[in-house]
């Protein structure tokens, strides 16, 4: 550290640095995986749904 860096600068660059790498990890792994979990799952739902209730117009 340089003696003209104060330490709030320090600190605000290492929370930018923070910020930005959970932003990527949300947008790069969260999201995708979150979206095919919920697609997966309604698929599931309807699917059941029709094993139950039979195949649409059989009723």
């Amino acid at each position: 550290m340089s003696v003209d860096t104060h330490p709030s600068e320090v600190d605000n660059s290492q929370e930018k640095r923070r910020e930005w790498r959970m932003f990527a990890f949300i947008v790069v792994f969260l999201f995708p995986i979150l979206t095919v979990a919920l697609v997966g799952a309604y698929g599931f739902t309807i699917w059941m749904y029709q094993l139950l209730a039979g195949p649409p117009g059989a009723g």
